[in-house]
């Protein structure tokens, strides 16, 4: 049974940080692509940033040089540390897996049921 649990999210100002956790059981974890995505009300579902299987990691324009995607191969976990928060990242982040590399596009197979992000101004 693969499973996705995110954490770490919750309400921070504008220019504050927060770091989203997602812990993979039941999955072959090294071999796969990993990414996580947003999604804000009435909004369709984004790529945030992803990372496959050799670490290379891809990211949406708009969190280029605001946000980092890393992963913990030991202890199976994906993370997402986010900086220089603004109002427009607001949403609930969702992690997600496959064996493909979909990179920011949703087509994983594997979702966790979302943390939530809220930025003030």
């Amino acid at each position: 049974q693969v499973q996705l649990v995110e954490s770490g999210g919750g309400s921070v100002q504008a220019g504050g940080s927060l770091r989203l956790s997602c812990a993979a059981y039941g999955y072959a974890y090294l071999s796969n692509c990993m990414g996580w995505f947003r999604q804000a009300p009435g909004k369709e579902r984004e790529g945030v940033a992803a990372i496959d299987s050799d670490g290379s990691s891809t990211y949406a324009d708009s969190v280029k040089g605001r946000f980092t995607i890393s992963k913990d191969n030991a202890k199976n976990t994906l993370y997402l540390q986010m900086n220089s928060l603004k109002p427009e990242d607001t949403g609930m982040y969702y992690c997600a897996a496959d064996q493909v590399a979909w990179l920011l596009l949703p087509e994983y197979h594997y979702w966790g049921q979302g943390t939530q992000v809220t930025v003030s101004s």
